[in-house]
């Protein structure tokens, strides 16, 4: 194998990587700042407000999903990336120039349309690259970025607020995007067009490749006679927004029970998205230490998505503990469960489905998911704003991943390629 494409092809994983941490600087901006923006009088709006304004989010993420998913396929993710980061860090801009909840729902649907991309794109671009042995892995390490940009966006974002004011921690972190254009622009290649492809490489790469439709485009209707397909969907409709709720509410969590400011939230959230970080990485390395081992795909999934839906059960008891660094304990430990099972559901498309229609099947499961985090961001904006309480939130959050686990068990005896 030519190693200087090699290490190219991982080489490949640091823009994933920066885009993703990107995308979750942007997006995470308004939940650190909900407790600063809300109490100013010229913009202040209610828990309901917040809720609709997160749920504008994730239906405009929704649409996207159903759009972007199939322009990946058709045009490529070299395209599809410049576009959906040029869109989103626009959007995230515009969030400077909001001047109440109408305004800001705007913005953030803008993000959410823009934004919505980014996960299609990244495991097409693994699913292209890498062989099944690899994918869980490099999706893990790409994925930490969604766990990194978490951890930074406290600093930065805390930062500025507190220097210059919350209207320009939009304007600055929305214009990173910008800089990871120009270098996407310059240096990404697909396998097909890499100037210094070889065969031997290409043979690696497309080791998985044994069926007969593998350059084919799939269409929707051809996912749907598929009972993966729904079984996949399903568990992201009622686990998306757990992931959701962890950014864009937690920092509000810790405020209102642990009585913690903007600057004292930045240690804790640190510590709740670097773990999480490792949980998307040792997600990925598990299950595919576990197929280099020996170990089915089938068995290598299973096993990790049990393992890390364990480690969210936990979570249940935040609202009985009083000390703020056993509740960030907690919480940290339940994010790294949904990043360990992320990496693992996202292997799972790129374990079943063609290269050409992963971006669509990607695309049309994060539809369904982003729905169930649109209504469910609505849900918990009402139940906080009725009783302001998180206790019946976390509750729900504990068990989802179990349930999911058991979705897949049932519903996908044998994590294999589809037979068209």
């Amino acid at each position: 194998m030519n190693k200087k494409v090699g290490n190219y092809r991982w080489r490949i994983l640091i823009f994933l990587f920066f885009a993703t941490t990107i995308n979750y600087i942007d997006r995470q901006v308004i939940g650190i700042l909900k407790p600063f923006i809300s109490k100013d009088p010229e913009i202040g709006f209610s828990e309901g407000d917040y809720g609709y304004i997160v749920s504008a989010f994730q239906f405009a993420y929704a649409v996207g999903l159903l759009l972007t998913g199939r322009f990946l396929d058709k045009f490529g993710t070299r395209i599809g990336y410049f576009w959906s980061v040029l869109v989103w860090s626009i959007a995230a801009i515009l969030h400077a120039m909001a001047s109440g909840f109408k305004s800001f729902a705007f913005a953030r649907a803008a993000l959410g349309l823009g934004e919505s991309a980014n996960f299609p794109a990244s495991v097409k671009t693994v699913a292209e690259w890498f062989p099944k042995k690899e994918r869980a892995f490099a999706i893990g390490l790409f994925n930490s970025g969604s766990t990194i940009g978490a951890i930074v966006a406290p600093i930065i974002v805390s930062a500025i607020t507190l220097s210059l004011g919350w209207r320009w921690a939009f304007i600055i972190t929305g214009s990173f995007g910008f800089i990871w254009i120009v270098f996407w622009l310059a240096y990404y290649h697909s396998p097909s067009k890499h100037p210094q492809i070889t065969p031997l490489e290409l043979e690696f790469i497309n080791q998985d490749d044994d069926q007969i439709v593998k350059d084919k485009n799939m269409r929707w209707s051809e996912l749907l006679r598929h009972k993966q397909t729904y079984a996949i969907c399903f568990t992201r409709f009622i686990s998306d927004w757990v992931w959701g709720f962890f950014l864009f509410w937690i920092p509000d969590f810790l405020n209102k029970t642990q009585g913690i400011n903007l600057s004292a939230m930045v240690l804790p959230l640190i510590i709740i998205y670097s773990v999480s970080s490792l949980g998307g990485i040792s997600g990925g390395w598990i299950s595919s230490k576990l197929i280099q081992s020996g170990k089915s795909i089938d068995f290598s999934r299973k096993v990790s998505i049990f393992i890390f839906a364990l480690l969210v059960l936990p979570v249940l008891l935040v609202s009985y503990v009083g000390n703020l660094w056993i509740v960030v304990f907690l919480i940290a430990i339940a994010t790294a469960g949904h990043q360990g099972w992320a990496s693992n559901i996202f292997s799972i498309i790129s374990d079943i489905y063609p290269k050409k229609a992963v971006a669509s099947m990607m695309g049309l499961s994060g539809f369904v998911g982003a729905i169930g985090a649109a209504l469910s961001a609505s849900f918990v904006g009402i139940i906080l704003e009725s009783t302001n309480s998180y206790y019946f939130i976390f509750i729900l959050v504990s068990v989802i991943y179990l349930i999911n686990w058991l979705i897949i068990k049932v519903f996908i005896p044998e994590i294999k390629s589809i037979q068209l």
